[in-house]
C-alpha cells in the first residue's frame, strides 16, 4: 500500500510552525516527492521519513516556495552515500532555473536527471523506478507562471486464489505469471489463463496534486475518483477570492466544490497563506461542501 505524507501545507515561505508544501508518495520502499520549497529535507527528517528512498522528484512550476529546497535535498541525499541517479520532472518552462538550482551543489555522488514535461499540454509517462505498475499523468494549471498538476496512478495485480491453481494442477513456478496476467502452458499440454485463478480485478490507487492554479475546467476530470486529492486553498475567507483569481490561487471553497464534483474519496488541503493563521477555523463551513475534506497540518499521513 502507499504510504502518503504531507511533508508541509505552507504557501510563500516557511514558518516556524507551517513547513512549505510538498508530497512525499512511498511504495515498497520507493517514493515520489512532489515539490521541494526551502526546509524540505528538514521537513522530512522531523516527519521520521528516510531521505534516501526518494527516486523521482516532480517539480508543478518554478515558483522559489516549491523549488528552492532543492539544493539542499540533493545534498542530503548525496550524505546518504547515494550513487543512483535521481530523477527530477520539471514542466519545460522551469527547465533552466532547476538547472541552475542544481548547478550550486557542486559535485554529487549520483547523476541527476532532468526530464522536461510539457507544460501547455497534458502528458503520461511511467515511474519505472518505483514501480512500473505506477503511471504518472499531468494536466495544464492556470498560475502567473507555467504550472502543471499530477496525478499518481498505481495499478494493483488481481487477487490471485491458489485454492484455484491447486485444483487445476498449475505447479508454484507458474503462479507469479498468472497473477501478473500472463498465459502459461503446463508440462502435460494444458493452457492456463489468469483468469482461471484470479478471483477479482481491484481497482487502481489514484493520488492527485494540485496547487497554485485558477479552478479551471478539466481539473474535475483530471481528479475524478481520486482515493486522495491534495489540493491548495489559499483563505477560507470567501472575499479573498477576487484577490486570488487575479494571482492564480483557489480558495478552500473551490478545492471542496472539486472534491465533489469529481466524487474523491479524501481531500486534503494544503498551501495555506501565511497570513492564514488558523485554518481549522473554516472545517464546519467546508464539510457542508464536501464532507471528507480535511484542513490538512503538516505531517499529516495516510495509508491508501
Amino acid at each position: 500500500m502507499p504510504e502518503i505524507c504531507l511533508l508541509g501545507t505552507g504557501g510563500m515561505l516557511p514558518l516556524k510552525n507551517r513547513f512549505l508544501t510538498s508530497l512525499y508518495a512511498e511504495y515498497n520502499g520507493k517514493a515520489v516527492l512532489i515539490d521541494c520549497g526551502e526546509g524540505t529535507q528538514v521537513a522530512l527528517a522531523q516527519h521520521g521519513i528516510k531521505i534516501s528512498r526518494i527516486e523521482t522528484i516532480l517539480i508543478t512550476h518554478c515558483h522559489a516556495d516549491h523549488i528552492t529546497g532543492l539544493p539542499g535535498l540533493l545534498l542530503s541525499v548525496g550524505n546518504c552515500s547515494r550513487t543512483n541517479p535521481m530523477d527530477i520532472y520539471v514542466p519545460e518552462s522551469a527547465e533552466t532555473v532547476i538547472r541552475n538550482l542544481i548547478s550550486v551543489c557542486g559535485g554529487l555522488p549520483y547523476e541527476v536527471k532532468v526530464h522536461v514535461l510539457p507544460d501547455r499540454s497534458p502528458t503520461a509517462f511511467t515511474a519505472d523506478k518505483i514501480d512500473p505498475m505506477l503511471m504518472i499523468s499531468t494536466i495544464p494549471l492556470s498560475h502567473s507562471v507555467n504550472c502543471i498538476g499530477y496525478k499518481l496512478t498505481l495499478s494493483r495485480k488481481p487477487v490471485f486464489e491458489p485454492e484455484k491453481a491447486k485444483q487445476l494442477d498449475v505447479p508454484v513456478k507458474y503462479w507469479k505469471a498468472l497473477h501478473s496476467g500472463l498465459c502459461v502452458e503446463l508440462d502435460d499440454g494444458r493452457k492456463i489463463s489468469p483468469a482461471d485463478v484470479i478471483k477479482q480485478q481491484r481497482s487502481p490507487i489514484n493520488i492527485s496534486y494540485i496547487t497554485d492554479t485558477l479552478p479551471v475546467d478539466g481539473i474535475t476530470d483530471f481528479v475524478r475518483n481520486s482515493d486522495l486529492l491534495v489540493c491548495e486553498g489559499m483563505y477560507g475567507n470567501i472575499s479573498k477570492k477576487q484577490s486570488m483569481n487575479e494571482k492564480g490561487h483557489m480558495l478552500m471553497q473551490d478545492a471542496c466544490l472539486i472534491a465533489e464534483n469529481a466524487d474523491v474519496k479524501k481531500l486534503w488541503l494544503t498551501h495555506y497563506s501565511p497570513a492564514e493563521t488558523s485554518p481549522e477555523d473554516y472545517e464546519t463551513e467546508l464539510k457542508n461542501i464536501f464532507e471528507n475534506v480535511s484542513v490538512s497540518h503538516d505531517g499529516d499521513k495516510s495509508l491508501l
